[in-house]
This record gives C-alpha cells, structure tokens and sequence, in this order.
C-alpha cells in the first residue's frame, strides 16, 4: 500500500510517498485521473473535491449536520455527468435547507445527446437547482467568482474534468498534451513494451473513446491476460472498445435517464436498473 510520487521509465522505478523506490521488469498503471486542485484560484483551501470519493463523502456527512443548523448555499461547478448527478444528489439530500446552484462553462452535459440535455435540464429545473452560465475563475471563503459576478457560497463542490496524475509529468512515458499515457491495442505504452496501462489515465493512439468505468472494466480481463503473456514471452491480446455504451445518469429521487447511441429514456425503472447495476458492482468488490 502505497502513493506514487514519482516514476522513472529507463531506470524502471517507482518512487513511493514514505521514501521506498520499487523496481520493476514489467509496470502495470491503473491509478485513475485525479483533479487538479490548483486549476480554479482558491479551489485547494475552500472546496470540496469530488474525487478522491471518500475524502468528499466524508466532508458531506459534515455538510449534512451543519445543514441542521442552517440552511447553506452550496454551489457545484462542472456541468459534465458527475456535476449533474451530485448537484441533484444533493438536493435531495438538503430538502429545504439550503440552495442549490450549478455552474456550467458551456453546456450542460455537452458530451451528451440533446435527448439527455433537454431531460436533465428539465430535472434541474423540477428540483430548483439553478444554472449559471459562465466560467468559475475563482473560489473564496463565502463566494464563488464568475468573472465579475459573486455568487453566494457556503459549501463549494468541484465536480470538473479529470487531469493526469502529476507524478507522470518526466515519467519518460509517452504522454499526450493533458498527461495521460499514450497506449496502443495491446494496451502497451506507446514509448515502452513493458509498461501497460488501462482505465482512466490513459489515451487510445488508435481507439480514441470517452473516459467511461464501461471501458476501465472491460479492458481489465486484457490488462490481466496481457501481463501474463508479456511475462511469459508469449503473444498480447489485442483490446478493441465498443463503439456504444449504455450510459444511465441518475437524477437523484430514484429515476435516471438512459442513453444509448443517440436514444434516451427516462424513468424510475431506469433508476431501479442503475442502482442494480452498481450495488453488484461494488458487491463484487466488497465481499471476502
């Protein structure tokens, strides 16, 4: 158990955040994206962050009690499906207790079909979030900045786009412009044959497709499979994405809506399905 802070490709290391360096014949990279807690001026010192996910749910269950005391102004920049969901989530979580506002720096859900868009913004709408339009440029204690306009704020949620992790910035690692490492179908660095890497942190040379768990799940049996063959000096497996995936974005009061190559549908049996789908999911994780 361990936090990489550094990694050496032609040295073949791993430098670890209590001071270890590990060495390795074969490296296999599935940390994830992380947020960039510099990006928006004052962000580090007065948000919440949604990813690492049990440091923000932590953080949540104090916003909760201290909403029992108050009612609280809580205000979520990023428009993208994470924004929506938790900016309905917590609505249903505050009830009376305080306002709800979502910033959105172009449209709502703009990798989204204008099906998805047209219902989600409907649901906000029913569930009196608030949508502003407009960049966040800086987050202080009591506000948000939009430019010139200062928006009240007890609880700020950054819920933005995922960024590299940091310490693969001199890995020597082939990287594209944002930091995430350039793989080929076998799921191998394009720069170095024993470093393979699925999920998030990384970019298809071939494939390019959205950043989606659908795609970090299925490309794992291949990562698993692949490390086996490269050890063993054996063939690699070639892993090709689908071209569609189901995607179900819930709307915080028990129904989501359902999307699938250009179609949407919304309902409360969409919602049931979701919540199916991830409680097995996390089941798989959970138990001895």
């Amino acid at each position: 158990l361990g936090r990489a802070t550094a990694l050496d490709a032609a040295a073949q290391t791993v430098a670890l955040a209590d001071g270890q360096c590990i060495e390795y014949d074969v490296l296999s990279l599935n940390t994830g994206p992380t947020q960039n807690r510099d990006r928006i001026p004052g962000a580090r010192e007065n948000a919440l962050f949604v990813r690492p996910i049990e440091g923000f749910v932590q953080f949540w269950q104090q916003t909760l009690a201290l909403a029992d005391e108050r009612a609280l102004d809580v205000v979520v920049v990023g428009s993208g499906a994470a924004g929506v969901e938790i900016a309905l989530a917590a609505r249903r979580a505050l009830g009376t207790r305080g306002t709800l506002t979502l910033v959105s720096d172009g449209p709502v859900l703009a990798a989204y079909g204008e099906g998805v868009r047209r219902r989600a913004l409907s649901a906000l709408q029913r569930a009196a979030v608030q949508v502003l339009p407009g960049r966040c440029t800086a987050i202080e204690p009591w506000h948000v900045r939009l430019g010139s306009l200062r928006v009240a704020c007890d609880v700020p949620i950054v819920a933005i786009g995922s960024d590299a992790p940091a310490w693969l910035a001199g890995s020597g690692l082939a990287l594209d412009a944002s930091g995430f490492v350039r793989i080929g179908a076998t799921l191998q660095s394009a720069s170095h044959v024993n470093v393979l890497a699925a999920g998030d942190i990384t970019v298809r040379d071939d494939h390019p497709h959205p950043r989606s768990g659908v795609y970090a799940v299925r490309a794992g049996p291949v990562l698993a499979d692949n490390l086996r063959r490269l050890v063993a000096g054996g063939s690699l497996q070639t892993y090709v994405p689908q071209r569609h995936s189901l995607n179900l974005l819930a709307l915080g009061n028990g129904s989501a809506i359902a999307s699938w190559s250009g179609w949407a549908v919304q309902g409360r049996a969409m919602g049931w399905w979701k919540d199916r789908i991830d409680r097995a999911f996390i089941r798989r994780y959970s138990q001895p």
